[in-house]
């Protein structure tokens, strides 16, 4: 599915980041990036042009290849890495934030990943987070209609318990990226902080 829609020579969400992640960039410990599902690398190079280490990952070559343009033309460098989530090793303690923007993913897939999310963080280290929650169902803005891979405040909540939330949000507002978001959207946003060790 992912290579159809980044097939054509129009970028599937634009170029620009996401607007949540642009307004909360400066919260972000520098270091090491790691951006899940990035796509055509526009949260990527966004990231990199702020000054961060970014490895990108996407199940789509026809996605990373875009992404590389992208890179170039804006002359950064990013590294990365063509795998399926379900089985990228984050390591340990290897990254000072985690991006996840509109990462729809199974429930049981999802679970595991957040487990890894949180011990791939370094101590202080953030995970940022924008995603369609299951009202989205109902609107013709994006995100398609499976609930399964939407989420919520308490899924969240749920998944992520040894992490400290410092900002979760449920709300509506609007998406313009590319033409597959655009318009009002039922998103959660989610900034926290892994603790530091005792």
């Amino acid at each position: 599915m992912w290579n159809e829609r980044y097939g054509d020579e129009a970028y599937a969400y634009g170029t620009e980041p996401n607007d949540f992640l642009r307004e909360q960039v400066h919260l972000l410990p520098k270091g090491r990036v790691l951006s899940l599902a990035e796509g055509e690398g526009r949260n990527a190079v966004f990231m990199a042009r702020q000054g961060y280490e970014v490895t990108a990952v996407d199940s789509s070559a026809v996605g990373l290849e875009k992404a590389r343009k992208l890179a170039q033309r804006h002359a950064v460098q990013i590294e990365f890495v063509q795998a399926d989530l379900r089985d990228y090793d984050l390591g340990v303690s290897c990254w000072s934030a985690i991006i996840s923007i509109f990462c729809p993913m199974p429930l049981v897939s999802r679970r595991l990943l957040h487990r890894k999310v949180q011990t791939g963080l370094q101590a202080g280290g953030i995970f940022l987070l924008e995603a369609y929650r299951p009202e989205q169902v109902l609107r013709d803005t994006g995100g398609g209609k499976d609930r399964e891979v939407l989420q919520s405040r308490a899924s969240l909540m749920s998944e992520l318990p040894d992490l400290r939330f410092e900002h979760l949000l449920e709300l509506d507002r609007e998406v313009i990226e590319g033409q597959y978001h655009t318009g009002v959207g039922s998103v959660v946003q989610a900034i926290a902080r892994k603790p530091n060790a005792v």
